[in-house]
């Protein structure tokens, strides 16, 4: 699987394989998933951008409940518009940092960026409610309000060490290196 079918250049193969884990054969099937998505926006220009949504025809993606949450993460877009629209550089490092062969901190750094939804730099409980309602698909009005806050209740009195109602990269980290099937479930296979 060589860069002779790919329409990425020697030069880009050569940076991708530099700024990831990834070999020469994976970046070009990761190339061809993308591309998949939208042929003929990117035979325009292979750096256009396409909605993160469209993410979902892509098995890996098809039933993640925090996709919306991926794409707002790694997409560099400036655009409002646009915002969780990922460009192939921002599709590979989002596939780098869920790769097998990122180390922990990378993915706890993602991890982190990707709970703290109110982006408020911690991860507290309005943050943990939204992820409690996004694992179990219930939206605002649809859940056992108790329920929910007794869930929440419970994972920060497990989870914040400094008792201040919010996680930092720290506390968060600590946990998930508690946690034994982090490593194995914050990955998508090639």
């Amino acid at each position: 699987m060589g860069s002779t079918n790919s329409r990425l250049s020697k030069e880009q193969l050569s940076e991708y394989t530099d700024l990831t884990y990834f070999t020469v054969g994976e970046i070009n099937e990761l190339f061809k998933k993308f591309e998949s998505l939208d042929k003929q926006r990117l035979r325009e220009n292979i750096q256009n951008r396409i909605p993160g949504a469209k993410l979902r025809e892509l098995p890996e993606f098809k039933h993640n409940p925090f996709l919306h949450r991926l794409c707002a993460v790694f997409s560099t877009s400036d655009d409002d518009d646009a915002e969780d629209s990922l460009n192939f550089d921002d599709f590979l490092d989002m596939m780098n940092a869920l790769s097998d062969q990122a180390p922990f901190s990378l993915k706890a750094k993602y991890a982190f960026q990707i709970f703290d939804c109110n982006q408020n730099g911690y991860v507290d409980k309005e943050d943990v409610l939204e992820i409690i309602k996004h694992i179990t698909k219930k939206r605002d009005g649809m859940g056992d309000d108790g329920l929910n806050e007794s869930l929440v209740q419970a994972v920060m009195l497990e989870a914040d060490l400094d008792q201040d109602d919010m996680l930092g990269p720290a506390e968060f980290e600590h946990v998930l290196s508690k946690s034994p099937d982090f490593m194995s479930s914050f990955r998508i296979r090639l």
